[in-house]
């Protein structure tokens, strides 16, 4: 069986991925700190963005790659793919400038959240 949805998102949130982790080298240059946040606010969002990205893209995508190998809808599929793409395009715009809570972090992270619960539920739903 083909896994081809999941290899679209998984593609473009894996670049995500990297671009973010990009980004922390480039501020550790540009902020001279070389290992941790060194206590600087900004470094420590840059952390953070690329942290927030690893920790829930991974799950996102063993999920989706379940749910497409057992018969899943192509269009739930991606209509998940997109709300995942978007929070995680979100969640990086909202935090990007600013550690205080926005309207980007809270689309960002609710689209994700809202992404992970119903790809549980539809895999939960396919073993019943």
């Amino acid at each position: 069986m083909s896994l081809a949805i999941t290899a679209l998102y998984a593609g473009i949130l894996g670049l995500m991925v990297i671009a973010l982790a990009i980004n922390v080298t480039a501020h550790r240059v540009k902020l001279r700190v070389p290992l941790g946040d060194g206590g600087n606010a900004e470094m420590r969002r840059m952390i953070r963005l690329h942290g927030n990205a690893a920790e829930y893209i991974p799950l996102a995508m063993v999920l989706m790659a379940i749910y497409e190998i057992n018969g899943g809808a192509h269009l739930a599929l991606h209509i998940l793919g997109i709300a995942l793409v978007a929070g995680r395009l979100a969640q990086t715009w909202g935090m990007w400038s600013t550690d205080m809570t926005n309207i980007g972090r809270q689309i960002g992270q609710s689209l994700t959240w809202l992404s992970l619960i119903a790809l549980a539920v539809l895999n939960l739903w396919k073993v019943t």
